[in-house]
């Protein structure tokens, strides 16, 4: 009997943080803008991001905050908030991993995603 309870826990605890190893705490992001050909910051509570030109990619930290995007070309600037969801993985977690597979995932950013494409209009 005690064999069955070392390896119920040894299983949770292999399971925890199921979203951290599956998709991570990075999440690769496409931004573009109209027009294209534009500089752009990323920020997010978990740091600053940066795309040289649109249209074009950025591997950002997932996190539960928003996500502030600014375009700038010439004199022609633009800005977009996206919001992040939380990825039904993180749900699935809280069954499987319980309560400290599902704090690592939220804690790392790992349960949460962006959308992407990312589209700023330059005005």
């Amino acid at each position: 009997m005690r064999k069955i309870y070392i390896t119920v826990a040894f299983t949770g605890f292999l399971l925890s943080g199921c979203a951290s190893v599956v998709t991570g705490q990075n999440q690769s992001l496409a931004v573009d803008s109209s027009p294209s050909g534009a500089q752009c910051t990323l920020t997010n509570d978990k740091g600053t991001w940066f795309v040289n030109q649109t249209p074009g990619t950025v591997t950002v930290t997932r996190a539960y905050s928003d996500m502030s995007v600014k375009c700038s070309k010439g004199n022609k600037s633009g800005l977009t908030n996206v919001s992040s969801t939380t990825k039904a993985m993180a749900f699935g977690n809280v069954l499987a991993g319980g309560i400290i597979g599902a704090a690592v995932d939220m804690s790392t950013g790992a349960a949460y995603d962006y959308p992407s494409p990312i589209m700023v209009q330059l005005q």
